[in-house]
């Protein structure tokens, strides 16, 4: 997926989406991760705040019992495939506990407003405002779902770490392609040295990705506290590795990697799109420094 650079929404439906709704058991996501699979519908899950710092368990959305119905409160920021989506899972404070609810968007909801927006890579987003959301009984699908929520957030974060691991691929080696056919002085630019070097530099960056490829992808049937510091240092890895070789690959193209028909310009937004997605490297670098201080 990374390699050929698909826009599709799998990620948030399939890898996040459907499996956090299978792992909650209840018959109305069971249902949504049905048509996911089956019919293609497309999910959304509007977890972060702008109070959240990538964290997924520092939310101040709140839910409140009213007779058989639920009522919600709250904002989320830049939830992607917000606007294309047919199912919403939004998570909400519950009695001291994160909850998890699903709200069908072929129904309107009084009270839910989002501002839409695009991303640096292109991809549909909205911030959403929750201002008294009414939602059915069965709408709660996770009373106490902190513990799923937080796998199935480094589920999404292992894949789009291997779709990293692609696009760097094809970045490198487009660039490679590219300056054995640009000349300068009478010959390719790939014959200097000093572009050689930088190139090499990029590689090792990428075989330290998919080292962190590696491990994230392994340690996810870890207990929580391992799988954590490894989702986490891949992913900062990750984000360290598609700055610097995105950047390179743009400036070794000199002025085409600018330039919409190239495609190594769409391969570095999606790359500048990563290092933030499911969390920035200062939010994973200080969840690696909670979780291994309390093994400790």
């Amino acid at each position: 997926l990374g390699r050929s650079l698909v826009v599709e929404p799998y990620v948030d439906s399939v890898v996040l989406g459907a499996r956090l709704l299978h792992a909650t058991g209840a018959p109305a996501a069971l249902e949504a991760a049905r048509r996911i699979v089956d019919d293609g519908a497309v999910s959304a899950l509007a977890a972060l705040e702008d109070c959240s710092g990538g964290d997924v368990a520092r939310i101040a959305t709140s839910a409140v019992s009213d007779g058989s119905s639920w009522v919600l409160n709250g904002t989320k920021a830049v939830v992607t495939s917000a606007p294309i989506a047919e199912y919403l899972i939004v998570s909400a404070m519950l009695d001291g506990k994160v909850a998890l609810f699903l709200l069908s968007l072929r129904d309107a909801h009084a009270g839910l407003s989002s501002h839409v927006v695009r991303t640096i890579d292109d991809r549909p987003a909205a911030d959403l405002t929750l201002d008294g959301v009414a939602l059915p009984a069965d709408a709660l699908v996770a009373r106490d779902g902190l513990a799923l929520l937080e796998r199935a957030w480094d589920e999404a974060t292992a894949a789009v770490i291997s779709e990293a691991v692609g696009l760097m691929r094809k970045v490198l080696d487009d660039t490679v392609a590219y300056t054995k056919a640009r000349e300068q002085f009478g010959q390719p630019i790939g014959s200097f040295q000093v572009l050689q070097h930088r190139m090499v530099d990029m590689l090792i960056e990428l075989e330290q990705s998919v080292a962190a490829q590696y491990l994230a992808i392994l340690s996810l049937d870890d207990p929580p506290v391992q799988r954590a510091a490894a989702v986490s240092a891949a992913k900062v890895t990750i984000a360290r590795a598609a700055r610097f070789i995105g950047q390179n690959a743009v400036q070794l193209h000199g002025g085409m990697g600018m330039t919409e028909e190239l495609a190594i310009g769409h391969y570095f937004k999606r790359l500048t799109a990563i290092e933030y997605e499911f969390g920035t490297s200062d939010a994973h670098l200080d969840r690696f420094a909670r979780v291994t201080a309390a093994e400790q």
